[in-house]
């Protein structure tokens, strides 16, 4: 009689640790997360020294910081240094993103 409180225990437990690893691993990491697309505008972009890889041919990280044109939360990207170089602070445009990953920008003229 005792095992089977234990039982049940440790089935709730698995499934609790399997709902952490699924919603991590598409909200937070953004594996297997959907596609969004948002309108945004950028407030400021950055890039930072990064002396981690001494080997690697570029030590340099960009970001862009972008606010959604509809309200919420203020979000910040890395991103590649073409997409650096050919935004600019107060560029109105849609913003496509995958969990944390920035994916494209297409801006408005």
């Amino acid at each position: 009689m005792p095992f089977f409180p234990f039982l049940i225990l440790a089935v709730l437990l698995s499934l609790a640790i399997a709902s952490f690893v699924f919603v991590y691993r598409r909200h937070l990491s953004g594996r297997h997360a959907a596609d969004k697309q948002i309108e945004v505008q950028i407030l400021d972009k950055q890039s930072l020294s990064v002396d981690e890889h001494p080997t690697d041919g570029d030590n340099t990280q960009y970001w862009l910081y972008v606010q959604p044109l509809k309200g919420g939360p203020k979000r910040e990207f890395q991103v590649g240094v073409h997409f650096y170089h050919a935004l600019n602070p107060g560029d109105c445009g849609t913003l496509t993103y995958r969990g944390r990953q920035f994916m494209h920008f297409a801006l408005k003229r």
